[in-house]
C-alpha cells in the first residue's frame, strides 16, 4: 500500500468514528429520496394513500412554515413534501432522506394540537436536514470502501452502487444520537413559529407506556427513551420558556381538522 492510500485511509478512519464526514454528496440524499418517494407510491397495499386534499393542504402548510426556520439548510434542495398514509393503527411519521414526509392517519387522529405535530413533523424534517442516513451509511460502508471511492475511476458509480446496497425501511432505523439530534433541531425549528417549542413532548406523554402493535411499529424507527422526554424539559427550563398559551398549542383549530378525518 503506497503511501497516498495509507493517508486516506487513516484520514477516512479518523474522520469516519468522528462523525465529520459524509463520502455521500446531498445529491444522493434527494436520489434517495426520490427513488424511496416512487416505492411508496406503487405499494398502495402497504402505504395506502389517504386521499384527503384539504388534510394534506393543512399538514403541508405546518411543514411549509416549519422550513422558514434559518436552521433549515436545505430548503429548496429538498422537496419536504407531504403525503398521508391511510392507517388508523399506526401511530407513526417518517421522513425519507432528501426530505419526504409521511404522516400516518393513526398519528393525526391520536394527538390532540397543531403544536404536537409540529413537533413530530419537525423531528422528521431534522432527520433530513442532518442527514442522518448517509451519515449511517457511511459509518457502516467502512473505511475499505471509503479509500475505493476517494480512489477510484468512476467515484459517482461506486456511491450509487454502495447507497443501493441500504436502500428500504431500514435506511429509516435511526440511532439514539440521531434521534436527540432531531429532538434538538425540532425545538430550534419551532422556536422561530407561532408553535410552543416542546410540542413534541405531547406526543411522548401520549404513546407513553401503550403497548400493541401500533407503537412495536413506531419504536422500530423512533425509539422513546425517558431521557429523550426529559430532554425537552431541559431545553424549555434552559430557554426560560413558560407554559404554552392556546394561541402556541393550536388545540381548537387541530381539533376541527381532526372533525374532518374519517
Amino acid at each position: 500500500m503506497n503511501r497516498n492510500v495509507v493517508f486516506i485511509t487513516v484520514v477516512a478512519l479518523f474522520l469516519t468514528y468522528c462523525g465529520a464526514i459524509n463520502v455521500f454528496p446531498v445529491s444522493e440524499d434527494a436520489r434517495l429520496g426520490a427513488q424511496f418517494d416512487k416505492e411508496i407510491r406503487t405499494d398502495a397495499r402497504q402505504y395506502p394513500p389517504y386521499n384527503n386534499p384539504a388534510a394534506q393542504q393543512y399538514v403541508q402548510r405546518i411543514v411549509d412554515k416549519l422550513v422558514q426556520s434559518p436552521d433549515v439548510k436545505y430548503r429548496g434542495t429538498f422537496p419536504y413534501r407531504v403525503q398521508l398514509i391511510k392507517d388508523d393503527a399506526t401511530i407513526n411519521a417518517f421522513c425519507t432522506p432528501g426530505g419526504y414526509i409521511y404522516v400516518y392517519t393513526g398519528l393525526l387522529k391520536a394527538i390532540d394540537n397543531e403544536a404536537t405535530l409540529a413537533g413530530v413533523l419537525g423531528h422528521e424534517i431534522a432527520h433530513a436536514e442532518r442527514r442522518h442516513s448517509t451519515n449511517r451509511m457511511t459509518t457502516q460502508l467502512g473505511v475499505q470502501t471509503m479509500t475505493e471511492i476517494a480512489l477510484g475511476s468512476n467515484p459517482n458509480r461506486d456511491l450509487q452502487l454502495a447507497a443501493n446496497a441500504f436502500t428500504g425501511l431500514g435506511l429509516l432505523k435511526n440511532s439514539r444520537s440521531d434521534e436527540e439530534e432531531a429532538d434538538e433541531y425540532s425545538f430550534r425549528y419551532l422556536r422561530s413559529t407561532q408553535w410552543y417549542p416542546g410540542g413534541i413532548i405531547y406526543f411522548f406523554d401520549k404513546v407513553k407506556g401503550r403497548g400493541g402493535s401500533s407503537i412495536d411499529r413506531l419504536l422500530s424507527t423512533h425509539p422513546l427513551p425517558q431521557d429523550r422526554i426529559d430532554q425537552t424539559n431541559a431545553r424549555l427550563k434552559k430557554a426560560n420558556i413558560p407554559p404554552p398559551t392556546e394561541a402556541q398549542l393550536g388545540t381548537r383549530a387541530y381539533t376541527d381538522f381532526k372533525r374532518s378525518l374519517q
